[in-house]
């Protein structure tokens, strides 16, 4: 077996451009420890740098820190130190408003019942032109006879009728029974909303025209003979100015809301 140079493991891979007789003496005459010391490493073989091991240790305990401050990895409590500056919005969303003028408060309202009549008399209250009369423009509408207005709507229509200078013999359906708190948003829309009267049908003046309708008896449609013989009147009952601040739910003005 060959006896091989205990410093060959040493040496180093030489290319080209080295001195190979220089760099054989440097290695010839070096100690052992000298050798040690000059030992040439491969590529990517290097000894790791202190500072990266501080580096890394630095990390790990910051990141430690933030974990352990954060609670349950990054769900953060309200006691962190970098929990967002935030309160739990308990408001329940915008407050509801429960009072306002009564004139839009009832036009709104009344064009809601109103969606039922829309189908005969046009969204926009004019009629078809053939078969159904318009309400807006019309007479029986904006006419000091809100009276005949309320039988109309609560006890139905039969026979001929002049509306906007046409005559008109078609059937309308009776509408009621409609409660007082209806009826006085519909009639108000009917002359507010498709017309521009600006007075409010009050709830108390519905209530008179529901108590005739009732004492009528259903059933029994009115003509235009006989709302010209005594129902050309407007209903009984306090005004009320359009301006009016009233309580949605009672439809009665704010701090009366006991009232009739």
């Amino acid at each position: 077996m060959s006896e091989q140079d205990p410093n060959a493991r040493l040496r180093p891979d030489l290319d080209e451009e080295m001195n190979v007789a220089e760099t054989h003496a440097v290695f010839e005459g070096a100690t052992a420890a000298t050798i040690r010391e000059r030992r040439l490493h491969e590529n990517g073989m290097e000894p790791v740098p202190l500072w990266l091991f501080l580096c890394a240790g630095i990390s790990l305990l910051v990141g430690g820190a933030v974990l352990g401050k954060g609670g349950a990895l990054f769900n953060y409590g309200q006691d962190s130190m970098w929990a967002n500056e935030w309160t739990e919005d308990t408001s329940g969303g915008p407050e509801e408003i429960t009072e306002g003028e009564v004139l839009p408060f009832f036009v709104k309202q009344g064009a809601k019942t109103y969606g039922k009549c829309a189908g005969c008399h046009g969204a926009d209250g004019k009629g078809d032109g053939a078969n159904y009369p318009p309400l807006a423009g019309s007479e029986w509408v904006t006419g000091e006879n809100t009276e005949a207005l309320g039988m109309i709507i609560l006890n139905g229509l039969s026979g001929p009728i002049e509306v906007a200078g046409k005559t008109w013999n078609s059937v309308m359906p009776a509408q009621g029974p409609i409660s007082a708190k209806d009826l006085a948003p519909l009639m108000t829309y009917l002359r507010n909303g498709l017309n521009d009267v600006g007075d409010v049908v009050t709830v108390e003046m519905a209530q008179k025209a529901v108590d005739a309708y009732e004492a009528r008896g259903p059933g029994k449609t009115v003509t235009a003979a006989e709302l010209q013989g005594g129902h050309m009147n407007l209903l009984s009952g306090e005004a009320m100015d359009p301006t009016t601040i009233i309580d949605f739910e009672t439809y009665q003005p704010v701090g009366n809301a006991g009232g009739n």
